[in-house]
């Protein structure tokens, strides 16, 4: 893998029973009898089992013994399957020195629209997330034909560097720092001048309302914080079941809405 380089963050332009009874039960005069008739007709052989004090002792039947009254065993032997390992959980740290490694080249143009925007793909050095991996989830979500270009004005080529914008994914702290003065909280991401600033608790959990869905999720924060670069301002749900707009603050609740990633579903 070709090393990433490393850029320092740059001020941004703009704006989660009961006990056992140990008595046993007498047999009484007519048990006694029993066991006499017993032992006869076994020829005084004696069954293993609890001896109670006065119980008679016999000889303890061989492990032959034992083998051939039982007899082979007949039910089939199951092993169980292995439980799959967990998926490792992210460690993200709160805080991060606030460089970036860069993703080295570039994407092709995605859109035929005359508007193009460079890209760079940049994470905090100390998170748990590789450059490459990052810019190819970004790439992807970009270039995919729900996204913005699907408007035929805008285009998107990530690019090493000087590029229009700079997506980064950045620890909580450096999160604030850098969308400041918009408060998020160390919790939610922000545009802020020509920095997309995708907080890495979001990136590596995304929220509770997408179910999981943490593939859908990034491409939902994706496309929002890039739509704000764009231009694109929030808005509501218009209703209850109906496709949450992708400009909809969706980090935050679906107001009623669905989960929706792309500006043109």
């Amino acid at each position: 893998m070709v090393p990433a380089a490393r850029r320092a963050g740059r001020p941004a332009r703009g704006r989660r029973r009961p006990p056992r009874s140990s008595g046993r039960r007498p047999w009484g005069l007519g048990g006694f009898a029993l066991v006499g008739v017993a032992l006869l007709a076994v020829g005084f052989a004696v069954v293993p089992g609890d001896r109670g004090a006065g119980d008679a002792v016999g000889a303890e039947p061989s492990l032959d013994a034992v083998e051939t009254a039982a007899g082979p065993s007949r039910e089939p032997t199951v092993t169980p399957s292995p439980s799959p390992s967990p998926t490792p959980t992210p460690q993200i740290p709160q805080t991060g020195p606030g460089t970036f490694a860069v993703t080295p080249g570039q994407s092709a143009l995605a859109g035929t629209g005359g508007t193009r925007s460079t890209y760079t793909v940049e994470v905090e050095d100390g998170l748990p997330f590789d450059p490459i991996e990052v810019a190819a989830v970004v790439d992807a979500t970009l270039a995919d034909p729900r996204s913005w270009i699907a408007d035929g004005v805008h285009a998107f080529q990530r690019v090493p560097s000087d590029g229009d914008l700079r997506i980064l994914i950045a620890t909580p702290g450096t999160t604030d720092e850098l969308c400041a003065p918009l408060n998020t909280h160390g919790e939610v991401s922000c545009r802020n001048g020509d920095n997309v600033v995708i907080n890495a608790l979001r990136w590596g959990f995304a929220v509770p309302h997408y179910d999981g869905d943490l593939a859908g999720y990034r491409q939902y924060v994706i496309n929002h914080e890039v739509g704000h670069a764009l231009g694109e301002g929030h808005v509501a749900c218009p209703g209850a079941g109906e496709v949450a707009p992708v400009m909809l603050q969706q980090t935050y609740s679906l107001d009623g809405c669905l989960p929706n990633s792309w500006p043109y579903p």
